[in-house]
């Protein structure tokens, strides 16, 4: 069917386009980090605030995590000292953390 060869090779075409603006775009980031380890440093940073938000010890809302090529930083501020040892303990229990930095200030 010459109707749906064309409609294909339309379609193979703009995802090409589309490709060739985009992904230039994600490729690189900070200190070029690959698109690769840039998607498992967000998926961490989920995992992690998922444990935040099961722990009725840590507010997920206070505490801010960001993560580069593995290593978490946690920083925001805790209600008690208990608090900011548990949001670190729950981050490195994480898979695929390789170190915690907790800048986490306890508000007194």
């Amino acid at each position: 069917n010459v109707a749906c060869a064309e409609a294909v090779e339309d379609v193979i075409a703009a995802a090409a386009a589309l490709s060739a603006i985009v992904l230039p775009a994600c490729s690189v980031t900070r200190d070029q980090q690959s698109v690769g380890s840039y998607v498992d440093d967000a998926t961490l940073t989920t995992r992690v605030k998922a444990k935040f938000a099961e722990d009725t010890t840590v507010s997920a809302l206070a505490i801010s995590v960001e993560t580069f090529k593995g290593m978490v930083q946690l920083s925001g501020f805790a209600k008690s000292g208990e608090e900011k040892s548990m949001a670190e303990r729950l981050a490195r229990a994480v898979s695929g953390v390789t170190g915690v930095k907790n800048d986490i200030v306890i508000r007194s």
